[in-house]
């Protein structure tokens, strides 16, 4: 039987709690007179009039003392969302106090209070989590429920005078053109590399020889810097096009879309084909006697003993594949193949913060929901009926 905690606070809960009080010592949000130039900071309690700020503030304590519980983490859980909400309120009304007044170029973004207050309160939400240990479905209702609170705060124009916000207004056609390069990049990759990976890794399953020289060399790839690969695919393709001509009519460049999905492409092989190797092996050596006690044959076997008993692990093995490539597609934009990337080294060049994290924010989001979603697919395959309410 699990040990219940005799403790009065909860270590985790006391670290984040004082962490959590000096964020709140920090600017919590930055004014600055055009959206290049550095901003003056302003702590939580400054950024608007104490009848707007008090109630922000309160959440925000409230929040950090409700995960200093030790065993009431609904409790806990329920608090860190008290505190992201008051976080919420405050920046939706300290913008508009900020920007009275400042002129018509004034831009105001969140502090290094802001930020820290939020990993903070999303670790205490994640620590309340783990201890409740909700089932695949429980986590995606919840998933979905946080998604469809995101949508509303944005759509209700409550935060749309933050400068990350408005640099969005103002790019929303190359934003929503980026987004679908970057999912093309990432999940059109990943099933690129699928449909190589599966078959070769089954293939390097049987044959102990072809899996001692075909793993290595997937290795070897992913020991390449990611810049590196994505300049090494420019004159390989370069050269392909040179001859092949007809090549470049589907799409095919030295730079653009297709050297960096070739590169994605080389990436994801190890973890699908590695994985594919080891979901494999993992299947106990009396499932397979049984199997062939039954008059199975070897396709027989793979098919319904064998890539059954090891799908979770090469699920797990995508998972890693798709997070790779949601950050390595960030690159893409310097050579061309858009995506949020675009964003990051146009923000750079300009020295433009806000536009760095108008490309930055959406890719770690993107990967986020990427690993929770394939998370509890991976769960849901090991699971019993039982386990899954």
């Amino acid at each position: 039987m699990p040990v219940r905690s005799t403790a009065w606070l909860s270590p985790p809960g006391v670290l984040l709690a004082v962490l959590g009080v000096a964020s709140l010592l920090a600017p919590y949000m930055t004014l600055a007179a055009n959206r290049i130039v550095a901003g003056e900071g302003f702590k939580a309690w400054q950024v608007a009039g104490a009848e707007f700020t008090a109630p922000g503030m309160l959440a925000v304590a409230i929040g950090l003392l409700l995960g200093l519980l030790p065993r009431w983490h609904w409790l806990r859980l329920t608090g860190a969302a008290l505190g992201l909400a008051g976080m919420a309120w405050l920046l939706s009304h300290g913008a508009p106090a900020l920007l009275d007044g400042a002129g018509d170029y004034a831009r105001v973004s969140p502090g290094a209070g802001f930020w820290c207050l939020l990993v903070i309160l999303a670790l205490l939400m994640a620590d309340a989590l783990t201890h409740l240990s909700p089932g695949p479905l429980a986590r995606i209702g919840l998933l979905l429920l946080v998604l469809l609170l995101m949508a509303i705060l944005l759509n209700s124009g409550a935060l749309a005078q933050l400068s990350i916000l408005q640099e969005y207004a103002s790019r929303k056609a190359a934003f929503t053109d980026a987004t679908w390069r970057h999912l093309g990049l990432a999940f059109g990759s990943l099933a690129m590399a699928t449909a190589i990976g599966v078959p070769l890794g089954i293939l390097a399953y049987r044959r102990e020889r072809l899996r001692k020289a075909i793993l290595p060399v997937l290795s070897f790839l992913q020991t390449i810097p990611s810049l590196a690969m994505f300049g090494i695919m420019i004159p390989l393709l370069g050269w392909f096009v040179s001859v092949f001509p007809g090549a470049k009519a589907i799409g095919i460049a030295g730079v653009g879309f297709a050297p960096a999905f070739l590169a994605l492409v080389l990436y994801s092989l190890l973890p699908v084909a590695g994985n594919v190797v080891a979901g494999l092996q993992s299947t106990p050596a009396s499932a397979i006697e049984a199997a062939r006690g039954m008059g199975m044959s070897a396709g027989q076997r793979l098919l319904r003993i064998e890539l059954p008993l090891g799908l979770p692990v090469i699920l797990a093995g995508l998972r890693i594949a798709l997070v790779q490539n949601i950050g390595l597609a960030v690159i893409a934009g310097l050579i061309g193949g858009g995506g949020y990337g675009a964003f990051v080294f146009q923000g750079l060049n300009q020295t433009a913060t806000d536009l760095i994290l108008l490309g930055a924010l959406p890719t770690v989001a993107l990967a986020l929901l990427a690993a929770m979603g394939m998370d509890v697919i991976v769960e849901l395959t090991r699971a019993t009926p039982e386990e899954t309410s």
